[in-house]
C-alpha cells in the first residue's frame, strides 16, 4: 500500500513488488492465509455458470489449436471433453442445438447462428488436430442448417435467428466483429473450412456470397470486421488444403508432418491426417505414401502439389505468403 494509494480517493489495491533481498515467502503465505480466510467471510459474488454453445465451440478451437503448438496433449483432450458434453447435452437427433445448458440439464431457448457457426468451427479445428473424422461431420450436419435455416437463398445475407424461430417485427442480422466473431462472419469461416475438408461446392459458394459484407465494411470499419478480413483473406489464399497420409497416426514421421502442417501460418488452412486407407476425410482420398515413407500433399480445391516427406520443405510450402 502506498500514504497517495493506488486507486480511487486514497484506498490501495494490494500489490506484491518483488524487491531483490526481500522476499520473505514464509511471511507472504501468511499475509495471503489471513486475507483469503477475511475474504471468506464476505458473501461470494453470483456466479454465471452456464454453458453457452457459442462460446464453448470458440474455447474448442483454441485448446485444440493451442495443444497442438506446444504439443499439450491435456489442452486438446479438454477440447475433446467439452465437444463431447455439446454433442451430448446441446445437439437434439436432428443435429439442432441448445443455445445453453446448466447443470447436465439442456436449455429451452434454440440456437442461433453464432453457436452454429462456432460450434462448427470448433469441431474443425479438433478434426484437424485429431485426425478423428467424426468431428467433420458434425460440422457438417451444423452447417446444413446455417444453409438452410440461417441463410437469405436470394442474396446470401445471414440472419442471426433462424427461419422457423418466433418471428420478431424484425428478424435480426448483424455481420459486426466485436470482442467476439458476429454469427454472419463465423459461419463464412466454418463454411469456408468445410469446403476447403470436403470439395463441397455449396458450402464455399455461400461462404463467398456471404464475405460480400466484408467489403462493404472493411474500408470503413476494419476494427469491426476483423474475423470477416481474415476468413476473406483465407478465401483469396485457396485456403490451402493439407493431407497427410502415414502407416499409423502415433508413427514418429507422420506426427511430423502433422505438427508441422497445423503449425503453418497459411491464412485458414486446413489439416486432415490419417492412413492412405482411411476414409475419414475426403482429402486423404487417393493420397499415397511415398516411398513407403509418410508424406504431405498441399492442394488447393482438391488440386495438389508434389507430395514432400521433409517437414522443412512443407514448412515452406505452408508459409510462403499470399500469391506465392
Amino acid at each position: 500500500m502506498t500514504e497517495e494509494g493506488t486507486f480511487e480517493h486514497g484506498a490501495s489495491v494490494l500489490q506484491l513488488p518483488v524487491q531483490e533481498g526481500v522476499f520473505d515467502a514464509g511471511r507472504i503465505e501468511s499475509v495471503r492465509h489471513r486475507l483469503f480466510g477475511k475474504r471468506a467471510e464476505r458473501p461470494a459474488p453470483g456466479r454465471d455458470d452456464k454453458v453457452v454453445a457459442a462460446w464453448n465451440g470458440l474455447a474448442i478451437a483454441a485448446l485444440a489449436e493451442t495443444g497442438a503448438y506446444f504439443d499439450r496433449p491435456d489442452l486438446v483432450d479438454a477440447a475433446t471433453g467439452a465437444a463431447d458434453l455439446l454433442v451430448r447435452l446441446h445437439m437434439d437427433e436432428h443435429a439442432a442445438l441448445h443455445r445453453t445448458s446448466k447443470d447436465g440439464r439442456a436449455g429451452a431457448n434454440a440456437g442461433v447462428l453464432e453457436d452454429y457457426a462456432d460450434v462448427a468451427e470448433g469441431f474443425l479445428a479438433l478434426a484437424s488436430v485429431t485426425g478423428e473424422g467424426v468431428w467433420l461431420e458434425f460440422a457438417g450436419l451444423l452447417l446444413g442448417h446455417v444453409l438452410t435455416r440461417f441463410t437469405d437463398p436470394e442474396s446470401g445475407a445471414l440472419y442471426d435467428t433462424a427461419a422457423d424461430a418466433e418471428q420478431l417485427i424484425r428478424r435480426p442480422q448483424d455481420p459486426t466483429d466485436n470482442a467476439v466473431p458476429s454469427g454472419w462472419t463465423a459461419a463464412a469461416g466454418a463454411l469456408l473450412g468445410y469446403a476447403a475438408h470436403t470439395g463441397s461446392e455449396a458450402h464455399r459458394t455461400a461462404a463467398e456470397r456471404a464475405l460480400g459484407v466484408v467489403r462493404a465494411l472493411g474500408p470503413r470499419v476494419p476494427r469491426f470486421i476483423g474475423w470477416g478480413l481474415a476468413v476473406a483473406e483465407a478465401l483469396l489464399d485457396g485456403p490451402r488444403e493439407v493431407a497427410v497420409v502415414g502407416p499409423s497416426p502415433d508413427d514418429t514421421a507422420t506426427k511430423a508432418l502433422h505438427r508441422t502442417a497445423l503449425l503453418g501460418t497459411a491464412p485458414g488452412a486446413v489439416v486432415a491426417c490419417g492412413t492412405p486407407e482411411s476414409d475419414e476425410f475426403p482429402l486423404l482420398a487417393g493420397r499415397t505414401l511415398v516411398r513407403g515413407e509418410p508424406a504431405a500433399y498441399v492442394c488447393r480445391d482438391f488440386t495438389c502439389d508434389a507430395p514432400t516427406t521433409d517437414p522443412d520443405r512443407l514448412r515452406t510450402a505452408l508459409n510462403t505468403a499470399l500469391g506465392g
